[in-house]
């Protein structure tokens, strides 16, 4: 008979910040029977005693907001008690973040532990219908699909390669056959989603962690991480003259563990829709679920210039949003243009104060958040590149180096 034992406790070995819990070792994709060997079979659990030990776990959504895990998926089985309609479960994959790369490696290598995740919040909402979205690779995903007999089938589905396809609303409207665009979200996905019936969208890394803390209870999970913030998380790092890389980190872990601070002016925390800060100050700075966005950590060395990096990002932005709203339309791009004029050297006029008053005109105005998530990256890099912005309108940029950081796609034709 096969023991299986949970992953431990974290500690550092090496190039890793704990034992992988959600990844498999060696980066050899799991087939059923192994990940079964490696984790046990799933915990059978009732819908209330799954609940109360997401609750006891504080386990909180991998996707961007970090919204508790069991408050989704009570209030989709509420309304579906409500409505009478049975719920409808997403796995949210898509990963439209360029930056990022945490879920495409957890599905690569962990598919079993998603699935099993997902298995999970169908019997806790009562659902009828279970989805798998992703932008790409769901070849590998139907064969793990087929390997299993999960009492809900599962449907993997390709969505469009878009900043915003991974949008909740925008996920409904692609599964119902309409194009993934953001709608309001009124009523909520959670009342009215596909098919018009209440929705759960999860984040991928959030189902993994579900299927874990229900074999392993709640004090497991928490025995990494911090009271505030128990367990880890998926991080994709990006450090320049270096292949970007996923690692697994609990939370309350130093950033300068994780990046290499020396000769960095800067540092991204959150990916496209996060936050610049300044290196001395991430020096001082853990990991934390209300800053890490999408879980994407760039190091920007001294002899780069962040508004020209954050230009590239800005003009990105504004291509990928969906046009249906003032904010999207005309506040983005005009905002996009304006930073170019920022990241060359030369005069800048009003431009500065320009930015900051049309970013506050845009916030909370979106169908979506995009414009706030945009804002958010405009409004730290105004503050963290000030110097560098000062020297620009000088006339001169203090960087030696013009080699992008940012990985910023190509608009499509």
């Amino acid at each position: 008979m096969t023991t299986v034992t949970a992953p431990t406790a974290p500690t550092v070995h090496g190039d890793l910040h704990m034992p992988p819990r959600l990844l498999a070792p060696g980066g050899t994709p799991a087939d059923h029977p192994t990940h079964e060997q490696r984790y046990g079979p799933l915990t059978s659990l009732t819908p209330a005693d799954l609940l109360r030990v997401t609750a006891e776990s504080g386990l909180t959504g991998r996707g961007g907001a970090a919204f508790p895990t069991y408050r989704k998926l009570a209030s989709v089985a509420e309304a579906g008690r409500r409505t009478g309609r049975a719920p409808v479960v997403v796995a949210n994959g898509s990963e439209g973040e360029p930056a990022s790369a945490k879920d495409k490696t957890l599905l690569r290598l962990s598919p079993h532990l998603v699935l099993d995740g997902l298995r999970l919040a169908t019997e806790a909402t009562g659902a009828a219908e279970a989805y798998l979205a992703v932008e790409e690779g769901t070849a590998p995903l139907e064969a793990a699909v087929a390997e299993r007999r999960d009492p809900v089938p599962v449907r993997v589905v390709r969505v469009p390669p878009r900043f915003l396809s991974g949008e909740s609303s925008a996920l409904i409207q692609h599964l119902d056959g309409r194009a993934a665009l953001p709608r309001h979200q009124n009523p909520p996905v959670r009342e009215q989603g596909v098919h018009r019936a209440p929705t759960l969208v999860q984040n991928v890394e959030t189902l993994a962690h579900l299927a874990l803390i229900a074999r392993y209870g709640a004090d497991w999970y928490r025995s990494a991480g911090t009271p505030g913030d128990p367990g880890s998380v998926l991080c994709t790092l990006h450090v320049p003259g270096h292949t970007p890389r996923v690692v697994e980190a609990p939370y309350g872990l130093p950033l300068h563990r994780l990046l290499p601070l020396h000769g960095t002016s800067a540092v991204l925390i959150g990916g496209y829709h996060g936050t610049w800060i300044p290196a001395r100050q991430a020096a001082h700075l853990t990991l934390a679920a209300a800053d890490l966005g999408a879980g994407v950590l760039v190091a920007l060395p001294a002899d780069r210039c962040g508004p020209a990096e954050t230009a590239r990002v800005l003009r990105y932005l504004a291509l990928q949003s969906a046009g249906q709203c003032g904010p999207c339309l005309n506040g983005l791009p005009r905002i996009a243009a304006a930073f170019q004029t920022l990241a060359a050297p030369g005069p800048q006029g009003t431009t500065r104060a320009d930015i900051a008053r049309w970013a506050g005109l845009v916030e909370g105005r979106g169908v979506c958040h995009h414009p706030d998530g945009t804002v958010r990256l405009v409004r730290s890099a105004l503050t963290t590149f000030a110097p560098e912005l000062d020297a620009h309108a000088q006339g001169h940029c203090t960087a030696a180096d013009r080699t992008p950081v940012l990985p910023v796609p190509e608009p499509r034709s």
